[in-house]
């Protein structure tokens, strides 16, 4: 097995930096494609961790591509493949813009409903578990105080993976991170208004995750097109604040 080491003090969450340790590690020739990573007990001994933050960060790396679970034989390293596609440029898309935000809210309700829809009717047990690891990791930011949007991204990422319709994933994928609205919409928002907000955005993310895991294919419709008009609502009560007239 590869040389392995603790994993240090840094920023992000455990499974964040066991992922990237895996990740350079997998670009560094250290496991080829085709071999077979270290087991879950394996991993946690060498790292230091949990069996949970390895399995969490392994999930990581399924989603991204970079390796495959293989019923009763392990976890393998897959061929490269391209590299994904630059993020899509909408026009005059313009992330800062309240506008421009709640029009790409309106694009996403437009996809992403359907995605929860054909993810409760059509994911596989393995991608049900990621889709909870994803839940579980934006939740563990939640706690440790981190910025949600990389885990609430990969979350609704893994959601679009389950429709086992490639296209829903890649339009996700090309339009990027900025899909996921900010957390602080105003600068005079208190932290607790921010937290308080984070919460609700998570108690919104289980309803999906319940829907789509229960197989409740209408539910799951319901409960995301719920989470993104609440985006919406928010970002244009802030508009509206924008446009009252300075007095």
């Amino acid at each position: 097995m590869a040389q392995q080491g603790k994993i240090e003090a840094g920023s992000g969450t455990l499974t964040q930096r066991l992922g990237d340790n895996l990740r350079k590690a997998i670009a560094a020739g250290q496991f080829p494609p085709g071999s077979k990573l270290p087991s879950e007990a394996q991993l946690s001994e060498a790292h230091g961790v949990s069996r949970t933050v390895v399995r969490e960060a392994i999930a990581a790396l399924r989603a991204d591509r970079l390796v495959e679970a293989r019923q009763g034989a392990g976890v393998f390293v897959l061929q490269p493949v391209e590299a994904p596609p630059p993020p899509l440029r909408l026009g005059t898309i313009d992330p800062a813009r309240v506008s421009s935000m709640i029009e790409l809210l309106e694009l996403r309700t437009a996809v992403e409903v359907e995605a929860a829809g054909l993810a409760a009717l059509r994911r596989s047990p393995a991608q049900e578990e990621v889709i909870h690891e994803r839940h579980f990791a934006v939740m563990a930011c939640l706690e440790a105080g981190q910025s949600t949007t990389e885990a609430d991204f990969a979350l609704h990422l893994a959601i679009a993976e389950a429709t086992n319709n490639p296209r829903f994933r890649e339009f996700l994928a090309m339009i990027g991170r900025n899909v996921i609205p900010r957390a602080a919409l105003r600068d005079e928002d208190r932290e607790d208004d921010q937290t308080a907000y984070l919460r609700l955005i998570d108690a919104e993310h289980s309803e999906i995750v319940d829907a789509i895991s229960a197989g409740d294919e209408e539910r799951a419709r319901e409960a995301m097109r719920r989470h993104l008009r609440g985006s919406q609502s928010r970002y244009r009560a802030l508009l509206r604040e924008q446009r009252q007239p300075v007095r």
